[in-house]
């Protein structure tokens, strides 16, 4: 890999919480080197207001985040992948669509925090344990010397950091 800006998609179900929170977090820890997009396979229609405050820890802007379907990146006019990572069990097991360029693939599961029930406190403690979980694997994500890495170490990288259990708060 040389020193372009790569795409980074990440897919999970209803494209509300944790595929826009790796969205922001791969792009802002990138610094340049990744561009971040999300997209979901049943795309819930509106991103959870609880990713949107973690989201905006980060100075990504929020205005333009939407739920959408991962078609939009299957088509032949949207900007082509080189990762696609999934995020929740869910979108790992089902068909993906067939993507251009064949990215590199892998998956980082996380609880849905969107499931958690309760107060006001407990759903914003859950965003922020699972979005903290996000970032410790983009870390090591945008740590990875890819220029010196061939296609295939770069897929055993991603797959090693989906694989690494986070150590809970």
């Amino acid at each position: 890999m040389t020193d372009k800006t790569c795409n980074v998609l990440f897919l999970c179900t209803g494209n509300s919480a944790r595929s826009i929170m790796a969205e922001a977090l791969v792009t802002t820890m990138g610094k340049g080197r990744f561009r971040g997009f999300s997209a979901g396979s049943k795309p819930g229609g509106k991103v959870n207001p609880f990713a949107i405050e973690q989201v905006r820890k980060t100075g990504y802007p929020v205005d333009h985040l939407r739920s959408k379907s991962w078609d939009e990146f299957a088509a032949p006019d949207a900007p082509q992948m080189d990762f696609i990572i999934t995020v929740c069990d869910n979108a790992a097991g089902e068909a993906c669509p067939v993507w251009p360029g064949h990215p590199a693939t892998a998956h980082w599961g996380f609880e849905d925090p969107a499931a958690v029930e309760g107060t006001e406190e407990q759903k914003r403690a859950a965003f922020e344990k699972i979005f903290g979980q996000i970032a410790v694997r983009m870390r090591a994500f945008v740590s990875l010397p890819l220029h010196q890495l061939d296609k295939h170490a770069i897929r055993q990288e991603l797959r090693k950091i989906g694989d690494t259990p986070i150590v809970a708060d």
